[in-house]
C-alpha cells in the first residue's frame, strides 16, 4: 500500500528552514514511494496564528516546488469531531473528565515502545506519562490528540518529524490505541543546528523560508542543500536534481544525529546553479527576482548585464550592489580616485572618439593608455573602474563601459575627473 504522509506546520510565524527540512524529507519519501503527501495547518492554538501565516507556509512550499495532494486542512475545522471522540473514550471509560477537560488515561505499568525508521528501537516506561489533557476544559482540543485524531482521520501511514516531538509521541500511539485506530511508522529527523552547535535561530541570520528567497538564493540550490543535511547518498556526490533525489531518497540513509547548516557550502551550490543555468535561464532567474523585491530596472539593460555578472555572484541577491551601477549613478570614495585626475581626463580622451565602441577597443585603448602613462593596467584600471561603477569591484571593466555606453561613461569620468 502506498504510504500517506503529512507536513503539519503550526501558522504561528512564517516557515523556517527546519520546518521546510521536515516538508522535504515528507514530500520525498512520498513521491519516491508513488505515495501521497498531505499539507495540514494545525491552528487549534489560534491566539498565536500569525496573520497571513497559512498562505505564506503554502506560498513557500510552491517556490521549492514541494506540492502537496488533495485539499489543505486545518486542524481548527475538525474541532468538533475531536470532541465527539474524547466524549465516546469517557463513555468508553477510557477518558474522565477533570475540571471541565477531558483527560485520556495512561497505563500505570509496562512501557510505550516503537521501531523507529530512523532511530530503531524506542522505549518509554509508562510511569513518565501522565493522562493526557485530550480537551481543554474551554473546549478546544490539545496538540497531542487533535494531531493523532487527524493523522488517523486522513490515513497517514507515516509519520515523518523532527527528533523534538519524540516525547510526544509515546502518548500519541495510547491516544490512538484507545480510539482504536491503526498505528502509522514513526521516523524522527535530527535537529538542525547553526555553526555554533545551538540549535538554527535568528542568531545564525536567515531561518525563515521568505529571508533566504528575499536573499536571492535560487530554490533548487536551497532545495539540494537541505536533502543534504541528514541524507547522504554517498561521500562524494553533492549535486541532486529534484528528479534525483525522488529517484534516490530512502529512509535507510537519513541519519539519527543533528545536521549542522553551514552557510558557506549553501553559497557554494547556489553559485554551482547560478553558473549551471544557460545564460537565458539566468536572466530569466534574475528578473523573477527583481521584480520580486519591488526594482523596475530596464529589463533590457538587465539581461545584458547578466552574462557579466553570472560567473561572479553567489545569490541573486548580491546584483544590486554589485551591478546597480548600470541603472544608477554610483558615486565612488574619494580615496579610489585621488590624485587621478589627469588620468581620468586622459580616458575621457581616447574613449571619446572610439570607433566601434565596444569592450575589445575599448580595452586595446585603455592598455596603450596605461602604456604610455608608464602604469601598470592594475593601477590605471582601477580609477578608471571606479569612476564609471563607483566600486574598485564590479563586473568586467570593458564590458561595463561598453555596456554603459559612451555618452554615460563619458559623463561618469567627466564627474570624476572634475573633482581634482
Amino acid at each position: 500500500m502506498p504510504p500517506v504522509v503529512r507536513f503539519a506546520p503550526s501558522p504561528t510565524g512564517f516557515l523556517h528552514i527546519g520546518g521546510v527540512h521536515t516538508a522535504l524529507f515528507n514530500w520525498l519519501y512520498a513521491r519516491h514511494e508513488g505515495g501521497e503527501f498531505r499539507l495540514r495547518i494545525e491552528n487549534t492554538d489560534t491566539s498565536r496564528e500569525v496573520a497571513e501565516a497559512s498562505e505564506q507556509i503554502m506560498e513557500s512550499l510552491r517556490w521549492l516546488g514541494l506540492d502537496w495532494d488533495g485539499e489543505v486542512t486545518y486542524q481548527l475545522d475538525r474541532m468538533e469531531r475531536c470532541k465527539e471522540e474524547a466524549e465516546r473514550l469517557v463513555a468508553e471509560g477510557k477518558a474522565y473528565e477533570d475540571e471541565g477537560a477531558i483527560r485520556i488515561r495512561m497505563p500505570d505499568e509496562g512501557s510505550t515502545s516503537w521501531e523507529d525508521l530512523v532511530r530503531g528501537h524506542i522505549e518509554v516506561p509508562s510511569e513518565k506519562l501522565e493522562d493526557l489533557v485530550a480537551v481543554r476544559a474551554d473546549g478546544r482540543p490539545t496538540y497531542n490528540f487533535a494531531s493523532p485524531v487527524e493523522d488517523w482521520l486522513d490515513g497517514i501511514t507515516h509519520v515523518i518529524r523532527g527528533e523534538d516531538h519524540i516525547s510526544n509521541t509515546p502518548k500519541q500511539i495510547r491516544v490512538l490505541e484507545a480510539l482504536g485506530a491503526p498505528l502509522p511508522e514513526y521516523a524522527h529527523l535530527g535537529n538542525i543546528y547553526g555553526p555554533d552547535g545551538k540549535k538554527l535561530s535568528k542568531r545564525h541570520g536567515a531561518v525563515s523560508v521568505e529571508e533566504f528567497r528575499t536573499a536571492g538564493y535560487y530554490a533548487p540550490a536551497l532545495l539540494n542543500y537541505l536533502a543534504l543535511l541528514g541524507w547522504s547518498y554517498d561521500d562524494r556526490t553533492e549535486i541532486f536534481s529534484r528528479d534525483d533525489l525522488v529517484r534516490l531518497f530512502t529512509l535507510e540513509r537519513v541519519g539519527a544525529s543533528p545536521a549542522v547548516f553551514d552557510y558557506d557550502k549553501l553559497n557554494h551550490l547556489n553559485g554551482l546553479y547560478l553558473r549551471a543555468l544557460s545564460p537565458e535561464e539566468y536572466a530569466d532567474a534574475l528578473l523573477a527576482w527583481l521584480r520580486e523585491q519591488g526594482y523596475e530596472w530596464d529589463e533590457g539593460l538587465v539581461k545584458k548585464a547578466a552574462p557579466l555578472v553570472q560567473e561572479k555572484i553567489g545569490t541573486l541577491g548580491e546584483f544590486p550592489a554589485f551591478a546597480g551601477f548600470f541603472f544608477d549613478r554610483v558615486a565612488p570614495d574619494p580615496a579610489l580616485l585621488d590624485g587621478s585626475g589627469p588620468l581620468l581626463a586622459e580616458a575621457r580622451s581616447v574613449l571619446a572618439d572610439l570607433e566601434p565602441f565596444d569592450s575589445e577597443r575599448v580595452e586595446g585603448s585603455l592598455r596603450e593608455l596605461a602604456e604610455r602613462q608608464g602604469l601598470k593596467p592594475r593601477q590605471a584600471f582601477q580609477p578608471i573602474r571606479a569612476a564609471v561603477t563607483g566600486s574598485k569591484i564590479s563586473p568586467g571593466l570593458f564590458e561595463s563601459i561598453e555596456l554603459l555606453g559612451r555618452e554615460e561613461t563619458l559623463a561618469r569620468l567627466d564627474a570624476a575627473a572634475g573633482g581634482f
